[in-house]
């Protein structure tokens, strides 16, 4: 398919300032899903009864999402080197596919390369300097959640490929969530775990419904992630499931009072991962067809996620 096929991509000239075309390389859009799991960990330290302080609130959401921004970037580099990206005809467009800087003639791979390692460094000096300041507890969580990042795309670990990528997204979702109550509480607590589980498995369904457009181009790259490796009728099976987990985790922290009743208001959101299972199970076999699938996650795990950060501020206010 031929670059005019996708009109909404990035296309040489298309921007007239560097920051703005250096910023669109992160895919900012796609931070949201980091903001959410940041406030989602600010609230569950209101709900275990402690005051959130706005300084180092700040400083934690951004560098979070420095980090996804680097992330991502890295990604579209060793995306770029297996080749997936290149030979990626079924993409959908900003969702999967990666960003289309490196083949679009954008951002040459070594100026990707750089970008991404930059954003990297920047982040971890950061967290160094959190951490003196919160504690050597955040040491671990950042420095798990940068090798679980770098290593999710990168060989030779490469664990997407591998079929650890949707393991990567749970475990790095609930670090960033651990870790913005670790900075204000300053010790460990099974809250953030409480409240943000939930929000996890539904990131992780995003990266799960999103790798069917991928599919085909995956498994000639060599990225046996489990969508390439399952027929796209059992594949498909898979995302219902993780969203019943999502509803379940919340239905059982209220059975056993970790949190109130009205905290179910937030599994209404989830209404859109029914009506993405429909389609997904419906369209496995022609991604094509997912794009609303895709846009129907995206409103269930950020619809949850800002909805029980509101309620768990509001309870506690």
């Amino acid at each position: 398919m031929k670059l005019r096929e996708f009109p909404m991509e990035p296309h040489v000239g298309r921007y007239a300032h560097p920051v703005t075309l250096y910023l669109a390389a992160t895919r900012p859009a796609f931070l949201a899903a980091t903001l959410v799991a940041c406030l989602l960990g600010l609230a569950s330290v209101a709900q275990g009864g402690n005051s959130v302080a706005a300084f180092p609130a700040i400083i934690t959401i951004g560098l979070a999402l420095l980090v996804h921004a680097a992330i991502n970037v890295l990604n579209d580099y060793y995306d770029a080197l297996s080749g997936t990206d290149g030979i990626n005809t079924k993409r959908i467009f900003p969702f999967t596919g990666g960003s289309r800087f490196i083949q679009n003639g954008v951002l040459s791979l070594e100026q990707t390369a750089r970008f991404g390692y930059g954003l990297m460094l920047i982040s971890m000096l950061g967290g160094l300097w959190l951490s003196f300041q919160s504690g050597i507890g955040l040491l671990v969580i950042g420095g798990a959640g940068l090798l679980i990042g770098w290593a999710y795309s990168a060989s030779p670990l490469s664990l997407n490929g591998r079929g650890l990528g949707e393991l990567c997204v749970l475990l790095g979702f609930m670090g960033v969530i651990i870790g913005a109550n670790y900075v204000q509480c300053h010790a460990f607590s099974w809250q953030p775990v409480i409240v943000g589980l939930a929000y996890a498995l539904l990131v992780t369904n995003l990266l799960y419904i999103n790798q069917f457009p991928d599919r085909e181009a995956d498994r000639i790259a060599g990225k046996h992630h489990w969508v390439a490796r399952l027929s796209p009728e059992y594949a498909a099976i898979g995302y219902p499931i993780l969203a019943l987990f999502a509803f379940c985790w919340l239905l059982l922290c209220v059975l056993n009072h970790w949190l109130s009743a009205w905290t179910l208001l937030s599994t209404l959101p989830m209404v859109f991962s029914i009506a993405a299972s429909t389609r997904l199970l419906r369209h496995a076999q022609t991604p094509e067809n997912l794009r609303p699938a895709i846009q129907f996650t995206l409103a269930a795990m950020l619809g949850h996620g800002l909805l029980l950060t509101i309620i768990l501020f509001v309870e506690t206010a």
